[in-house]
């Protein structure tokens, strides 16, 4: 069974919550990265004392009011599925405190942490604000929500980005990697994918290894999996018909992203 692939699950908190997802450092290769994924009926309620984690809560699907008991951002969110393929409204939470999500419609929310120890301004970061760029040509062509890059300093160690790729495309590609603390040529990031497919029923192919191999685990991920990259380069595939989403949460000693190319592959760059 692999290590690094997670299916959902129907974990219900309550009648009205359900965990899809709960990856910590205690249950996981990961000791930078945390992810979880909560789906609310309207009205339900989510709240988490954070401690000495930082949390970015995304709005994947649905409206939802967010609080952190000194700032409340109400009716958040803006599409009802990824796949609309525009941003959408997120709020970053700092360690030490406590917040609390309120479901207004039918929403699935992203929670993406990492370790924290200094306490920094609750900030919402509207749809508007996310950096939206287009990577690659030919069959390497994907779209890029940046909801907290590493120019963003509203964080201690969080990026956040999201992804869609089309179809018959490849994506986090030439292969590449941040597992070396090696500025300014690397940076050590652990990272996790979360993943959707359009139509669901689909699937896509993700690989992580490491150069020497020590790692080397090719996956078939379905619609709402997650992939867990602690370390070496991860590559995504997608078959033709289906187009892919995923949602990246990086964290590490260094709030940096300077990645590594396979220099097996990397000779592809000259033909985009």
């Amino acid at each position: 069974m692999s290590k690094l692939l997670r299916k959902p699950t129907s974990n219900r908190t309550t009648e009205s919550v359900t965990v899809v997802h709960d990856v910590s450092t205690s249950n996981s290769p990961l000791e930078y990265v945390g992810f979880k994924v909560v789906d609310l009926v309207p009205g339900a309620t989510y709240s988490e004392a954070l401690q000495k984690k930082e949390c970015c809560i995304v709005a994947l699907t649905g409206k939802i009011n967010v609080t952190d008991h000194e700032q409340t951002f109400n009716n958040i969110g803006t599409r009802e599925s990824v796949f609309e393929k525009k941003p959408t409204d997120s709020v970053y939470v700092s360690n030490n405190r406590r917040f609390e999500v309120v479901a207004v419609s039918k929403a699935r929310v992203a929670f993406c942490y990492s370790l924290s120890d200094k306490s920094l301004p609750t900030k919402l970061i509207k749809a508007a604000d996310n950096g939206v760029e287009n990577r690659g040509r030919n069959n390497n062509k994907r779209l890029v929500h940046n909801i907290l890059p590493d120019s963003d300093p509203s964080a201690n160690s969080l990026l956040v980005v999201e992804v869609f790729t089309e179809s018959g495309n490849w994506s986090s590609y030439p292969p590449h990697k941040h597992d070396q603390d090696n500025l300014p040529v690397e940076s050590l990031l652990e990272e996790s994918y979360y993943h959707e497919m359009n139509p669901p029923q689909g699937f896509i192919f993700q690989r992580v290894y490491t150069d020497d191999r020590s790692l080397d685990e090719t996956m078939t991920v379905e619609n709402g999996d997650v992939v867990l990259v602690p370390e070496g380069y991860h590559p995504v595939g997608v078959p033709e018909g289906y187009e892919s989403y995923y949602l990246n949460v990086m964290a590490g000693p260094k709030r940096i992203w300077k990645f590594h190319n396979d220099p097996d592959h990397e000779w592809i760059l000259a033909n985009e």
